[in-house]
């Protein structure tokens, strides 16, 4: 990708401006000195159709001029705005700045909206009305290209109704998920856990701790190999939220289930991103809208028949 973004692009762009608003001055005053000869009447010798004559008038001043007018506007346009090549223009324009300018305007119009809402807690603005559909728009417009419109998630995108949360589902662990990101990584365990029929041995025994189908003596025998992953899933699989690591005892499969799977996922790790969604650190998203988002996400896995 180095090779379009050298300075031989802007030069080039910068080349073929200059050059098309030369070529038309050079055409026009080329045009300009181009005599036609005509006869004593008037006209260029061109017949059509037996009778039809073209006549030799000159083209209509109004036209020339026109034609003039685009050819200045067009020097001071790539002089104003950017046009020629990485030159940034005189006024200083550009798309992003643009689009910068557009959106500060509308935080500034949304604040009074929003301001409603600080003094209030996730618990609070989940009950309101209004706080819930501003949440639902920005999950559709930020959350839901990963987790889903219904926000069930897919594989390896966590569900966020299901109460199940890798980090953990109070409002301040929500928070600091969509300001932060998340960066999930699970190493190759191979070598830890022993040779492909260990590695078996050990997928077996993580299907058993979910009641999953499962070979009973291989579950047996992958118990004591275990040992590798407990540091991070705990000696009983339950996962800790501290590190992120998800609990293997609650059928919950966040990259698919099965043995294939599970082997799969031992000898090669896993790297999970969520980029962070708020401002402050490259995301969209003011402190306002983190907090209205928060409380969103908050209540649906939080409301009265949800099994948390």
């Amino acid at each position: 990708m180095s090779d379009f973004v050298n300075n031989f692009w802007s030069i080039y762009i910068a080349v073929i401006a200059a050059a098309g608003v030369l070529g038309c001055l050079l055409l026009l005053i080329l045009t300009a000195r181009k005599k036609v000869v005509s006869a004593d009447d008037n006209t260029t010798g061109h017949v059509w159709d037996g009778d039809l004559r073209e006549l030799n008038n000159p083209m209509p001043r109004w036209w020339m001029w026109l034609f003039v007018s685009t050819v200045v506007f067009s020097i001071f346009y790539l002089i104003a705005y950017p046009g020629m090549g990485s030159f940034a223009g005189q006024f200083g324009w550009s798309q992003v700045g643009a689009y910068e300018a557009e959106v500060r305007k509308a935080e500034a119009d949304l604040e009074p909206l929003y301001a409603r809402f600080t003094a209030m807690s996730a618990e609070e603005m989940s009950k309101d009305g209004q706080a819930m559909a501003i949440g639902a728009n920005l999950f559709q417009n930020n959350c839901a290209q990963c987790h889903s419109s219904d926000a069930r998630g897919g594989k390896s995108f966590p569900n966020l109704t299901d109460g199940d949360w890798l980090h953990g589902g109070t409002p301040e662990k929500i928070h600091e998920t969509i300001t932060n990101g998340r960066i999930g990584m699970m190493p190759p365990m191979a070598a830890a856990v022993g040779d492909a029929d260990d590695v078996a041995n050990v997928a077996h025994y993580v299907l058993s701790l979910s009641g999953s189908p499962h070979d009973a003596t291989k579950a047996v025998l992958g118990k004591d190999k275990f040992v590798a992953c407990a540091a991070c899933h705990g000696a009983d699989g339950k996962g800790n939220q501290a590190l992120g690591a998800p609990n293997l005892t609650d059928d919950i499969w966040l990259h698919g289930w099965g043995e294939a799977v599970i082997i799969d996922m031992i000898n090669n790790g896993k790297t999970n991103v969520m980029p962070p969604q708020a401002k402050e650190n490259g995301g969209k998203l003011t402190p306002a809208q983190v907090d209205v988002l928060t409380a969103y996400i908050w209540s649906l896995s939080n409301k009265p028949d949800a099994a948390n």
